[in-house]
């Protein structure tokens, strides 16, 4: 794709020497010749390069560039004058001027400048997109529902998401815990900083303490260096602690004293270290019963908890899944690049009767896997688990009958297969039957093979 210039200058005759020149280098030129012109042309085509006169008609092209950066950011602005001072120079530095040179004397500067600026130009596009995808990614428009529990947990964060206050997220496993961690640091005064996540179940309790508060080199066998932890790299930005529940008592200890003081010791360190950080943590536990037997600190919980919110389950928002599934076939195809485009209503009537005891997660899986079964444009009863078929034709009274021998050994053969992660020739033998009837049942049955 062409690159765009913009030459604004009042001179006609020098517009069009640097035109003819500039688009025999490959670019595309377009002209003004004052200060609104040249705004109304940048308002109208994506331009990467301004080379602009510092007089014109109706006012300073130094103020000018000034102007356009405020609205263009990702633009490079070169200045030409006729008559170079350096007081100008420096202002349109400051301005934001990619460079400022003299008529007649820098000529042969203005052709290595223009790639230099438009490289420039096309990196500063890139970084805007890519900070609009990530806001894309990260902002309360990603958490897709319309029941009116979601949406309750969806107006909690937005109100809390611009203060400093500790967050609590509760939950069962798979409900998004995460997301909405991001989508609250992302609405937040902090959103220019880092935001770490740290998943509290993942690590034994010495390995946890070295993850979350650092370590000095030779503080214990292989810290053969000094290490960061996550709440250093998180300072001035946000930490997300999840499964909260899972952290030893004395480590919960040492987060308090992060809570209350700011400051917390590394292993193997004497000095504290000061830290700005603002915490969400997760929990799928009841953290009061925990507190009951002796797992967890009441006054950890006290100062964690400050803002709790709640995050229902997807059997409790139902509603939710006509809008889910869809959204999770397109992006989940798009990745595969299968080409799906609808879901039989069986499917989604089927959706809807299963549990979901595995939330957003589960239900994810399922769609995966049955966009990798199917073969044809739209998803069918046949590409789901065999266990939520036939949950699916009993509980409508539809087809097969729980009890009919059909589903009962389309059920078993499954099962054998999920025993076996797909080893035919040992299925086959588990079922006493001979390979060809069980790849001919796996065919009639559409079974999955792994």
């Amino acid at each position: 794709m062409l690159k765009k210039i913009l030459i604004i200058d009042d001179e006609e005759k020098l517009r069009s020497l640097l035109t003819r020149i500039i688009t025999l280098e490959g670019f595309e030129v377009l002209q003004a010749w004052d200060c609104k012109s040249g705004l109304k042309k940048l308002a109208q085509d994506d331009i990467d390069v301004v080379l602009c006169d510092v007089r014109l008609p109706d006012g300073s092209g130094v103020e000018l560039a000034k102007t356009i950066k405020g609205t263009y950011s990702s633009i490079e602005i070169i200045l030409l004058t006729a008559f170079g001072n350096i007081p100008d120079g420096v202002q349109a530095i400051k301005n934001g001027a990619f460079d400022y040179i003299i008529k007649g004397d820098d000529n042969s500067r203005i052709i290595p400048l223009l790639y230099n600026a438009c490289e420039k130009a096309t990196l500063a596009k890139r970084v805007r997109q890519l900070e609009k995808q990530l806001d894309e990614k990260h902002s309360f428009d990603k958490i897709i529902g319309k029941s009116r529990l979601i949406l309750q947990a969806v107006e909690l964060a937005k109100k809390v998401a611009k203060t400093d206050t500790s967050i609590l997220l509760t939950g069962e496993t798979g409900t998004g815990k995460e997301i909405f961690a991001q989508a609250i640091h992302h609405e937040s005064n902090r959103h220019k900083q880092n935001f770490v996540a740290l998943n509290c179940s993942a690590f034994s309790k010495d390995l946890l303490e070295s993850e979350m508060f650092g370590h000095k080199a030779g503080s214990f066998t292989g810290a053969s260096r000094d290490q960061k932890g996550l709440f250093e790299e998180a300072h001035n930005g946000t930490i997300f602690l999840d499964e909260l529940g899972e952290m030893a008592l004395d480590l919960q200890a040492k987060l308090l004293r992060v809570i209350e003081s700011g400051e917390f010791i590394k292993v193997g360190e004497t000095k504290p270290t000061k830290v700005n950080v603002r915490i969400i943590a997760a929990t799928n536990r009841d953290l009061k019963e925990e507190i009951e037997q002796g797992h967890f600190r009441e006054d950890l919980y006290y100062r964690i908890s400050v803002f709790q919110i709640p995050l229902p389950p997807l059997r409790e928002r139902v509603a939710d899944l006509e809008i889910l599934v869809p959204y999770f076939i397109e992006v989940l195809s798009h990745k595969m690049n299968k080409k799906i485009n609808a879901v039989h209503p069986d499917v989604i009537n089927a959706i809807k009767q299963h549990p979901w005891k595995g939330n957003i997660r589960e239900l994810k899986n399922v769609l995966e896997r049955a966009i990798i079964l199917n073969t044809g444009h739209e998803i069918s009863l046949d590409d789901l688990p065999i266990d939520i078929q036939i949950q699916s034709t009993v509980k409508s009274g539809k087809q097969l009958s729980a009890f009919s021998l059909q589903s009962v050994e389309k059920l078993h053969i499954q099962k054998v297969l999920n025993h076996t992660h797909g080893n035919k020739a040992e299925a086959a033998r588990l079922l006493e039957i001979g390979i060809a009837t069980l790849y001919r049942k796996i065919e009639e049955y559409r079974l999955s093979e792994i």
